[in-house]
């Protein structure tokens, strides 16, 4: 007897028809209307328990879909909102959603719009033992309060945060020392020149990015394993590769370039190539076009 669809199965085939619809269309609307929908149906926010698996991370994924097409739309000042309104609370972002959050603000010039989310989901008691923490912390003060000149708050969080050893405090309490003593004689004499981004800096992020990229495939394939009794429900290989794909495009490229859109689309293509040539007709799960 076939087992009962899972809950959070409608949102999962959303997720796959909004990832369609912004990488192979290029409906960007659409797919922001897919994500909506696809959130809607999981119900509402986390309350002081978080959301078990893996409705939780298809509800992710979503909102990663949700964020590139806003950004594709010039919509990048409703992302924060956006997301706000199916998780609430800004502890309860997911790290995933509140680096990419980080990334988006800080690459349009606005960094001052993660103060009050990032101080928030960092000081949270219920995110001290994530694993991200650590990098976040470290992402947020690259990103937004040493850029603002936050130099206190930055101390206290560096001073504050169990995630790092001695040696990475002292390294990071350095790290504001310097540009505390540079931030006054950069505002006196900044030029348009030193208003493009630290190469330095984006190497760094890319290592970081990297590793939270890592974090979220593997994650999707601990979720398409302890489902994999519900395999034939959803094409689950092509929504992983595509929340893959698209997670990789917006934090190693610029969220808000058209320009990376042909290369996914192209590894899409080649994925699809693959599959068919892997698997014959009669084993060949289904996938909608």
């Amino acid at each position: 007897m076939r087992a009962e669809p899972p809950a959070w199965a409608p949102a999962a085939a959303l997720l796959e028809e909004a990832a369609d619809l912004l990488v192979l269309h290029r409906d960007f609307g659409a797919a922001l209307e897919r994500c909506e929908a696809g959130c809607d149906s999981l119900g509402p926010g986390p309350g002081p328990e978080p959301e078990p698996e893996p409705g939780a991370e298809v509800k992710c994924s979503l909102c990663v879909v949700g964020i590139q097409a806003l950004a594709e739309m010039n919509r990048w000042r409703e992302v924060l909102s956006w997301v706000l309104q199916y998780y609430h609370e800004p502890e309860h972002l997911p790290p995933k959603v509140l680096e990419l959050c980080i990334l988006l603000y800080s690459k349009v010039g606005e960094p001052q719009v993660m103060l009050e989310v990032g101080s928030s989901w960092l000081r949270a008691q219920a995110n001290q033992r994530l694993p991200e923490l650590g990098p976040l912390l470290e992402l947020y003060l690259a990103r937004v309060l040493l850029p603002l000149g936050r130099f206190e708050g930055a101390e206290q969080l560096v001073r504050g945060c169990a995630a790092l050893d001695g040696q990475r405090q002292l390294q990071l309490l350095s790290t504001v020392l310097e540009s505390r003593s540079r931030w006054a004689p950069r505002q006196e004499t900044r030029s348009p020149a030193e208003e493009q981004q630290d190469p330095a800096a984006e190497t760094a992020l890319g290592g970081l990015s990297l590793s939270s990229l890592c974090s979220l495939f593997c994650s999707l394939v601990s979720t398409l394993r302890s489902m994999s009794d519900h395999f034939y429900l959803l094409p689950y290989k092509k929504m992983l590769l595509a929340t893959f794909l698209l997670y990789l495009v917006v934090v190693r490229l610029d969220p808000a370039s058209p320009t990376s859109l042909p290369f996914i689309y192209k590894l899409v293509q080649l994925f699809r190539q693959a599959w068919a040539a892997v698997l014959s007709p009669i084993h060949r799960p289904p996938i909608r076009d």
